[in-house]
């Protein structure tokens, strides 16, 4: 009954965070024997948490690097990379959103930030609208993998999983997802007959001026995985640092980062943060209600009385994230469903962290769907581009992506030998 009141709320076009709360909320009034103030409780208590400081630095660091030149660097490089292969642009809008993993840490951002800057020119190139608008969106699936993830840092903090280990384990996953895309490029491009934005291959100078111009927006994230890997951060304090390092590479580096630069990113990163902190809220309400309810021992018992395969298991749960992430937004899946699959993918002796990045994909992917797609309407509504349209060039799209999550749920070692190496 409390799903479907959430439901309910949801599509009368209620904000997400208020539609969990007040389904929670319900929950606590109409429960026997729960008091009302043991939700406000839950509320506080989903607030203090050291590794959640993380989410907030990383979304302010995005914000500034945005603003201080990093992005627009990022783009002449993967312009100058990939520009003369047939695709053209959406090639660039691909590997920009690998390079970008390491900078924005949010699909929605990265989407939306290239449909502005790219949109237009992916047209003009002679892609269509549709295309232009599935590169994009579907792209931005990358950054669910790439460090720092956001989505990585909150599966992390829900489910005591290391982050750490979440961020080297995305790494492959996330080249994996960029070629794959690529291909689906290269081939819709060479079957409609799209051109080259430039016929000519870059000469090795020309990449190396262009990657020495890049070289701090590059080594973000190597820095980040090293430090977190020999102790020296943990991921709130890399966070921390992510914001100090926008700040010196803005303004010393590139020195293009104003004070009023700044200021306008903290302005955005509020927004920003206060929308993902209210939901984070709302769902420790919901959280509680799910322990208490004792849902995780039921659904693990249920599905062990299925089957006890893991890679059946492993499948089942994909299978259902892909059809929730359908209708609901990514961040909200995360908080609900982290502590109800944890424990029944770990009975089986799946490794939390290799399903952790399938799951970070699958939610996402949820993102570029209708009909609560976030990524795909805003990137449909800045191009202008009808859903329709986009649906259709998108489909070669989704179906790369679902192959690929399938052979890396089959074949885990893809995914966990670099974390097994380096921890």
């Amino acid at each position: 009954m409390i799903f479907l009141l959430f439901l309910v709320l949801l599509l009368l076009g209620m904000p997400l965070a208020f539609c969990l709360l007040v389904s929670g909320l319900t929950y606590f009034v109409t429960a026997d024997g729960l008091p009302l103030v043991v939700a406000v409780q839950r509320m506080v208590a989903s607030s203090q948490s050291f590794p959640l400081l993380a989410v907030p630095f990383f979304i302010l660091a995005g914000h500034i690097m945005n603003h201080s030149g990093i992005t627009q660097r990022l783009i002449h490089f993967s312009n100058l990379l990939v520009a003369w292969i047939s695709g053209g642009l959406a090639h660039v809008t691909i590997v920009l959103s690998a390079l970008m993993g390491g900078v924005s840490g949010s699909a929605i951002a990265d989407a939306a930030m290239q449909s502005r800057i790219l949109g237009q020119p992916m047209q003009d190139s002679g892609l269509s609208k549709g295309f232009s608008a599935a590169a994009i969106t579907v792209s931005a699936l990358i950054t669910a993998c790439i460090p720092p993830s956001i989505g990585l840092i909150l599966y992390g903090y829900i489910g005591n999983v290391s982050i750490g280990k979440l961020f080297i384990a995305g790494i492959v996953p996330g080249i994996l997802l960029t070629l794959v895309l690529m291909l689906v490029v290269y081939w819709q491009a060479k079957k409609q007959g799209f051109k080259t934005q430039s016929a000519q291959k870059p000469k090795l100078r020309q990449l190396l001026l262009a990657a020495n111009q890049t070289k701090w927006a590059l080594l973000f994230p190597v820095i980040l995985i090293v430090t977190i890997r020999f102790g020296i951060f943990t991921p709130s304090e890399a966070g921390a640092f992510a914001v100090v390092y926008a700040c010196i590479v803005g303004k010393l580096a590139y020195k293009t980062l104003t004070v009023k630069q700044v200021v306008q990113s903290l302005n955005e990163s509020v927004s920003d943060i206060g929308m993902i902190m209210l939901i984070i809220l709302a769902s420790g309400v919901i959280g509680y209600m799910v322990a208490y309810e004792q849902l995780p021992v039921s659904i693990t018992q249920t599905m062990m009385d299925i089957t006890q395969s893991p890679l059946a298991m492993m499948l089942i749960a994909l299978f259902l994230l892909l059809c929730i992430g359908i209708v609901m937004e990514g961040t909200v899946t995360v908080l609900l469903l982290t502590p109800i699959l944890v424990p029944m993918v770990q009975s089986v002796g799946i490794d939390p962290v290799h399903f952790g990045i399938l799951m970070m994909i699958m939610v996402t992917f949820g993102g570029t769907t209708p009909p609560v797609g976030v990524a795909m309407y805003a990137v449909c509504n800045i191009l202008k581009c009808s859903t329709s349209e986009y649906l259709k060039a998108a489909m070669p799209f989704f179906i790369a992506v679902v192959a690929l999550v399938i052979l890396l749920a089959v074949f885990p070692s893809i995914v966990m030998f670099l974390p097994n190496l380096l921890f």
